[in-house]
């Protein structure tokens, strides 16, 4: 990986994408429930729209694209660094996404749109089948368009032709188009299965929110004072601390695993591993950082919650750890004769979990 796209990043994450930034976009969202998307993309939040400005113009979300198309020709491998620090920042908007989407529609052939992409590995049919649903679509509402898997097709979704119903999470929605919107949609091949491709970026991100967690509940540790010293002196914080460090050190390390690859597409042995161990200590990380905070992490005055809320969101899209961990167990109990050493299945087997 080239230190200085990831310098160069960082900077740009440093100085726009602070935590006032992040606070500022999730509350100029608005989504009135029923109605279209539109007025809820990048342009219409000011915030967001200056942020993906900025993204736009140093060209971050074209680095997975081949030189010949204007990018980087970055490998997922390499992509790992930068998605691990738009974790460590909370960001706000969809940049992994659209890294993502960009490079698969252009090795598919297809125009590659300006703005923010967001994924949804699967479409469901409603009702009579006239409406398709993509649920808790993350960063919907902060994207332009959403690139939609549906069975072996790809299909990129303009989020200004949705109509949208609230998700628990306030950047995301529940989308839905029409069968119309559908067919008028460019679409595209799979190249291969959209949901392990999206986990495996997510146990990148994991990594970074992991981290960042672990070293703001550290450096409160040693700001808090109780009795006279930093609460971090005391053995029972300095014992959870130190579980702390052991699940985000397993959890960078599966992270790393899941985004190794040559090309753009993950595999998904590695892939079930990397998301399996970051959903897991996504859980005890956050539970963790809260209770060295007292529970005063919760409060919207701490930057403590940006991140453990985050935690929390990453860790159930596109697969929690039972989910990953129930795919593993699958491929090499159906891996015959390659034995049951993990280590050494993701290391050097190219055997894959059926879609």
């Amino acid at each position: 990986m080239d230190h200085l796209i990831v310098d160069a990043l960082r900077d740009l994450l440093t100085g726009q994408c602070t935590p006032a930034v992040v606070r500022a976009i999730e509350n100029e969202v608005v989504m009135p429930t029923g109605q279209s998307l539109a007025a809820n993309s990048t342009q219409a939040s000011s915030s967001a729209a200056q942020l993906w400005a900025q993204i736009e113009e140093t060209g971050f979300a074209d680095l997975l694209l081949p030189e010949s198309a204007g990018g980087a020709g970055l490998a997922l491998r390499d992509a790992f660094a930068v998605w691990d620090l738009l974790g460590q920042h909370a960001m706000p908007l969809p940049l992994a996404e659209t890294m993502l989407a960009r490079a698969w529609l252009a090795q598919a052939g297809l125009v590659v749109p300006q703005g923010a992409i967001t994924l949804a590995p699967q479409l469901h049919g409603h009702g009579h089948g006239d409406v398709l649903v993509a649920t808790s679509v993350r960063s919907a509402r902060v994207a332009d368009w959403v690139l939609a898997g549906q069975g072996d097709q790809l299909y990129l979704l303009s989020v200004a032709d949705a109509v949208l119903s609230p998700s628990p999470f306030v950047l995301d929605a529940d989308l839905q188009w029409s069968a119309a919107a559908l067919a008028k949609a460019p679409s595209c091949a799979a190249p291969a299965p959209l949901l392990p491709a999206y986990a495996g970026l997510l146990s990148a991100l994991l990594a970074g929110g992991l981290t960042a967690t672990f070293e703001k509940t550290l450096q409160y540790a040693n700001d808090r004072q109780q009795f006279g010293r930093p609460i971090g002196k005391f053995q029972a914080i300095q014992h959870e601390l130190a579980v702390m460090a052991e699940h985000v050190s397993a959890g960078r390390m599966a992270a790393q695993i899941a985004c190794e690859a040559d090309g753009i597409i993950a595999e998904p042995l590695k892939v079930a591993v990397g998301k399996a161990r970051t959903s897991e200590a996504a859980v005890e990380v956050a539970a963790l950082a809260h209770s060295v905070h007292g529970a005063i992490g919760f409060t919207t005055e701490f930057d403590l919650q940006l991140y453990t809320r985050r935690l929390h969101l990453w860790r159930q899209t596109a697969g929690s750890e039972g989910y990953w961990q129930l795919q593993a167990g699958q491929a090499l109990l159906a891996a015959d004769g390659m034995g049951l050493d993990v280590i050494r299945q993701i290391t050097d087997s190219t055997a894959a979990i059926p879609a």
